[in-house]
């Protein structure tokens, strides 16, 4: 099993940033994909960023240029640098981590999520 924890979180002023962490730790597992996931209240679940192991990243529509995902691999870290934060943005942000191990093949793990409040 990989235990994710997330970090970061908070309150923040419109045009501020945060920059949240999502951790990854485990036994004999080699990371396929991190990505971030954000839900507003009374709203779906969408993507934020993802970044995959061979580096490519991908962006939701409503965060690119303000978002940038970044990893150290070392460490099996994920960073979410988010730039120009809008109210909209406030949600619950959720990492979710995709591995691999030789004993159970692939799988995945979800964070417990961190709240991002954006105020006007």
């Amino acid at each position: 099993q990989v235990q994710v924890v997330e970090s970061g979180g908070g309150l923040v002023q419109a045009g501020g940033s945060l920059r949240l962490s999502c951790a990854a730790s485990g036994r004999d597992f080699s990371i396929t994909a991190i990505g971030w996931y954000r839900q507003a209240p009374g709203k779906q679940r969408e993507l934020v960023a993802i970044i995959l192991s061979g580096g490519g990243t991908q962006y939701g529509n409503s965060v690119m240029g303000r978002f940038t995902i970044s990893r150290d691999s070392a460490k099996n870290t994920v960073y979410l640098q988010m730039n120009s934060l809008e109210p909209e943005d406030t949600a619950v942000y959720t990492c979710n981590v995709n591995f691999v191990t030789s004993y159970s093949g692939a799988r995945t793990s979800w964070g417990r999520g961190t709240q991002v409040t954006v105020s006007s």
